[in-house]
């Protein structure tokens, strides 16, 4: 099937749509799949001890999934609740939590099992030597990086901090907007990835050129084996845990791997992070549509690695 690009206005825009169209067969659902969990790897702690990190795939490109920690969601041993989210996301979400095991733990298995649309699915994490991974691994999973790729640069970035100001339980009425506000430092790498003119030529020359002339292979996108990320600092809000919906104001960005065109995503082609605020302040508000207890997560992103932190909210009548 041939996805074709249509014009929005926006010559960028419809740049965009055109250089990421493909010949596919899948088929894409907005809602009504299943989520399935993921084992990402382990990482080694200073004392010994070690991470397991987990993630998730949800299946729909729309439909937001909420699952209690409980028998649909549950981590074993030393479950049912080890921190893991309730509320998924759509698509791919990747080390989303960790969990720490001791430094005798062995060749044992830690299970995730977790019940969507009347499908269960496992993960599996162990030790096993080549599910090691670290801060390069994981910008390359990304997608900041490309597939086995390095620089002394990113091998130095060090992770963004985040601290949410002010009391991390708060309690707000259906409807009422809640101030946010989070502190967040960065080092500055990886520096904002800009598209270069040569790409931009590209594009301009696949949208001019008839739809069944012979294509130049010279003017393809690169391909990839992973997602293509774009780096630069960038903050948002969402819900971690929580049934009801609510509403950022400013609209945030999505922390899901969202690459259609034009998505306020920073795995959307030609998207560009927003300015950074000078003294490091994040301000936005939330409302939510129903009462309840949520878990905010705060997540500050300079592209290749995340810091988060988190408060919780109940929402009264």
């Amino acid at each position: 099937m041939i996805v074709k690009a249509l014009r929005f206005g926006s010559c960028i825009l419809a740049l965009a749509l055109i250089a990421t169209s493909v010949s596919t067969g899948a088929q894409t659902y907005s809602s009504g799949q299943n989520a399935s969990p993921a084992f990402e790897g382990w990482e080694l702690n200073e004392d010994g001890s070690f991470n397991f990190l987990f993630g998730y795939m949800n299946r729909n490109w729309e439909e937001e999934l909420n699952v209690p920690v409980g028998p649909d969601n549950t981590i074993m041993p030393g479950g049912p609740d080890q921190g893991q989210p309730t509320r998924f996301l759509p698509r791919r979400n990747r080390f989303v939590f960790r969990v720490r095991v001791p430094k005798d733990w062995g060749d044992k298995e830690m299970v995730w099992t977790l019940t969507t649309k009347g499908k269960t699915e496992k993960a599996f994490a162990t030790l096993r030597q080549d599910y090691f991974i670290d801060d390069v691994v994981m910008a390359s999973e990304t997608g900041a990086l490309g597939a086995g790729t390095s620089s002394p640069e990113v091998r130095g970035n060090k992770r963004p901090v985040i601290k949410i100001d002010g009391d991390k339980k708060r309690t707000v009425k259906v409807g009422e907007p809640l101030p946010l506000v989070a502190w967040v430092t960065d080092d500055g790498v990886p520096k904002p990835r800009t598209t270069s003119a040569a790409t931009l030529r590209a594009l301009a020359a696949l949208a001019n050129a008839s739809p069944n002339a012979p294509r130049n292979p010279a003017l393809n996108p690169p391909s990839r084996i992973t997602v293509n990320k774009r780096t630069g600092l960038h903050m948002a809000w969402f819900i971690y845990r929580g049934e009801g919906k609510a509403r950022f104001e400013p609209m945030q960005v999505k922390v899901w791997e969202e690459t259609r065109a034009g998505a306020n995503s920073p795995w959307a082609p030609l998207w560009t992070p927003p300015p950074v605020p000078k003294d490091g302040k994040y301000s936005a508000t939330v409302t939510f549509d129903a009462p309840g207890t949520y878990v905010l997560r705060a997540r500050a992103d300079d592209g290749a690695l995340v810091g988060d932190d988190e408060m919780t909210v109940t929402v009264t009548k």
